[in-house]
């Protein structure tokens, strides 16, 4: 197929990065940044262009639009998804992308920044790219691969199907969402309306995979209530929540059962925020784990763990909440493999050996699978996200755009 594509990808991805697209955890708007519709403008104009529907940018900045089907038979609607914001980790502004031809082996340095490497030893997955061209930005940003490569390997796609109108597909409904890197890219997103029976966020990682598995993440909120007064006449009437909660956090365990010491499977309790005085100390723990048997497991642990500490002090209280975050897509995309498995073929027809990958963190296609529209996550290409080391390189986002036709050739064929 690759020869019968004439790629665009590139030069849509290069423009897309121009925009600072950053979204922020500290806002009240929705979108969190302005700035973020500005690059919807842009996307809604090109939509058009390439000849789609209901061509609409909303208050919220989501861009939709529809390519209709083109066969005759009945075809479930597929969704594509990716995001327009950048993480708030590292600057998105004013991005120079570099392209660095031809690669041929060893470590790249970023020209705006020497000090930032991108080592092979670190990034194994470079040694797959020999002879390749690799983007990169020039070390002083982040390249916004995450998630512009994935909104440009869709348009790609959408862009090679109206001109093959040969290539037959069913509807196909396109999303481009705001606030994503937030935790916020699917508060407004209208399932209904929206209108697909299946979807897939193109917004994965390395080269021939597919993304079919999050974690189970809740948070735990320990407020300890000790006794405040005034510290000149404390004795033996003072109780401080803050000692307190400092003892329960020196007991939590060093080699494991935390983000720097898990991987892979492994779950975590993560203490990521604390706040409050000697009267309250809250700390707020966020839990994950693959399957919601271990979640449980880790809250009891946490639970009885601060039971026994503030009961060393008599006129301590404990307040111990679970707020439910989200739990692994897994669990739906099972009841229906089909999603799963059109997509792994679509990676076979591209010439990959497919590899289904576990995320260790959740997407946006988690919370959609969860709300009726089942959405596994594709490969962008894209490696070190939210870096200033992030690269990705111009094959794989062809590859890219061909497992995206490839799977909605699959949906038409298998219907």
């Amino acid at each position: 197929m690759a020869e019968q594509i004439k790629f665009t990808v590139v030069d849509r991805f290069l423009n897309y990065v121009k925009y600072d697209t950053q979204s922020s955890e500290t806002s009240e708007t929705y979108p969190s940044t302005e700035k973020q519709k500005e690059l919807g403008k842009v996307l809604v104009e090109e939509l058009k262009e390439i000849g789609l529907t209901e061509v609409q940018m909303d208050e919220y900045g989501y861009v939709t639009a529809t390519l209709e089907s083109n066969t005759n038979k009945k075809v479930p609607v597929i969704g594509l998804i990716a995001h327009l914001d950048t993480s708030p980790d590292v600057s998105g502004k004013d991005v120079k992308a570099v392209i660095h031809k031809n690669y041929r082996g060893g470590d790249i340095v970023l020209p705006g920044d020497t000090s930032q490497v991108i080592r092979v030893e670190e990034n194994p997955a470079l040694e797959q790219q020999l002879g390749n061209d690799i983007i990169t930005s020039d070390g002083t940003t982040l390249l916004g691969a995450d998630n512009k490569a994935g909104i440009a390997e869709i348009f790609d796609a959408l862009h090679h199907l109206v001109i093959h109108p040969e290539i037959k597909h069913g509807k196909i409904r396109v999303a481009i969402t705001p606030d994503e890197e937030v935790g916020g890219g699917t508060k407004h997103f209208d399932v209904k309306k929206f209108g697909a029976d299946y979807a897939y966020t193109i917004d994965g990682e390395t080269a021939g995979q597919i993304d079919d598995e999050t974690f189970c993440a809740d948070t735990v909120i320990l407020t300890i209530k000790g006794v405040n007064v005034h510290p000149g006449y404390a004795k033996n009437k003072l109780v401080n929540s803050v000692k307190i909660a400092g003892k329960f956090l020196e007991q939590l365990p060093k080699d494991r059962l935390s983000p720097e010491t898990t991987e892979k499977r492994e779950g975590y309790v993560h203490p990521h925020l604390i706040n409050g005085g000697v009267e309250a100390t809250t700390i707020k723990i966020l839990i994950r784990d693959f399957t919601v048997e271990g979640l449980k497991q880790h809250e009891l642990f946490i639970k009885e763990l601060a039971e026994k500490v503030v009961a060393e002090y008599p006129r301590a209280a404990l307040d111990f909440k679970v707020e439910e975050s989200y739990r692994n897509m897994k669990y739906k995309l099972d009841e229906d493999p089909k999603v799963v498995e059109y997509a792994l073929e679509a990676l076979r027809r591209t010439g990959f050996e497919p590899v289904k990958n576990i995320i260790r963190g959740g997407t946006d296609g988690a919370r959609l699978s969860y709300e009726g529209l089942l959405t596994p996550n594709v490969f962008t290409g894209g490696h070190n996200f939210h870096s200033k080391l992030e690269w990705i390189s111009v094959q794989d986002m062809h590859k890219a755009v061909e497992v995206i036709v490839n799977l909605v050739k699959i949906w038409e064929e298998k219907s």
